[in-house]
């Protein structure tokens, strides 16, 4: 079958080939490497894909699987992964800056030093994940559950908390917090 993957905004073809599936052709692309800037890759079956570095600023995986995916140093900067099943997902040292996580399932992901500096993460459940060092400068964390998560040493300066839900979360060393001993 014949794959075409597009720009999100322009409806351009950035990659096309044959391939069994959208799934596969798109796990081949970044194993090859290949730039997946605003790429449109929503609802896609991406579980378990290996892709740490992959340049993928701006891509739309809204509502796609990626749990258990390996994108440890991606550049996901301005990202749409809203609805998006991350659960398990290693995120360590990404860049999602400005990234849209809101309503996505982050149980038990590691986004230990992840840049997620005025990324919305609205509703999202971070249960039990680790967010060791993150920078969450500003970023929005309204309803998000946080329960059991570990954000010892993360930047929450500017962020919005209204609502969440931190029970049993660590907070040693938290910047921007008011936390008692």
């Amino acid at each position: 079958m014949l794959i075409r993957i597009t720009n999100r905004f322009t409806d351009e073809t950035i990659l096309s080939g044959q391939a069994p599936s959208p799934e596969e052709f798109v796990g081949r692309a970044l194993i090859a490497g290949a730039d997946l800037r605003e790429a449109n890759l929503s609802g896609l079956d991406l579980a378990g894909i290996s892709a740490a570095g992959a340049r993928l600023d701006g891509a739309d995986f809204t509502g796609s699987d990626l749990s258990g995916a390996k994108l440890d140093g991606a550049m996901l900067s301005g990202a749409k992964l809203s609805s998006a099943d991350l659960e398990g997902a290693s995120l360590r040292e990404a860049n999602l800056f400005g990234a849209d996580l809101s309503d996505a399932n982050l149980i038990g992901c590691n986004l230990a030093w992840a840049i997620l500096g005025s990324a919305d993460l609205s509703e999202a459940d971070l249960t039990n994940a680790n967010l060791l060092g993150a920078n969450l400068t500003g970023a929005n964390l309204f309803e998000t559950i946080l329960t059991g998560a570990n954000l010892s040493g993360a930047n929450l300066e500017e962020a919005v908390l209204v609502g969440s839900k931190m029970g049993g979360a660590n907070l040693a060393w938290t910047k921007g917090m008011e936390t008692e001993d």
